[in-house]
Order: C-alpha cells, then sequence, then structure tokens
C-alpha cells in the first residue's frame, strides 16, 4: 500500500524534502513507517521518539495502523511562529 508523508518544520531539513511517498505492508503501524523513513533519511532515526504524528488532520499514536492513501505527517513539539 502507498502512503503519503509530509516533514515540517527541521523534520523537512532532517529529511532533505518537503513530501515523500512510502509503499508498506497492509496493516503496518505509524511507528513501522517511521522506521522505514529512518532507513531511507538516517537523519531522522534520532527524532523517533519525540517526533510528533498524524494521519490526515488528526494525532496519531505510534501503533495505528496505516491504510491505502493515509496522508501521514511528522513534525516536532514546538515550533516557531
Amino acid at each position: 500500500m502507498k502512503v503519503r508523508v509530509s516533514f515540517y518544520s527541521y523534520f523537512r531539513d532532517l529529511a532533505g524534502c518537503a513530501e515523500t511517498t512510502a509503499d508498506l505492508t497492509a496493516g503496518q503501524t505509524v511507528r513501522e513507517l517511521f522506521d522505514h523513513l529512518a532507513g531511507r533519511f538516517p537523519k531522522l532515526a534520532p527524532a523517533r521518539d519525540r517526533a510528533l504524528v498524524a494521519v490526515g488532520v488528526e494525532y496519531a499514536a505510534r501503533d495505528q495502523q496505516l491504510v491505502e492513501g493515509d496522508e501521514v505527517s511528522f513534525f516536532p513539539p514546538v515550533q516557531g511562529g
């Protein structure tokens, strides 16, 4: 399944892009998506435990299962104005 991923604030800098897509196995979780992305973008790995995650417009838990077409956003817990 394919999900769209957006990076905000310094997560965009760590990933080197604002958006990407990820091909996952059906039923994978937000945590597994982050692990997949950390493999592709190693600079993201240290932010694993402090990233805020939203699926669509709702905050998501790490164990939330993803479905085809989900839009997942990763951003830091504090952002400037």
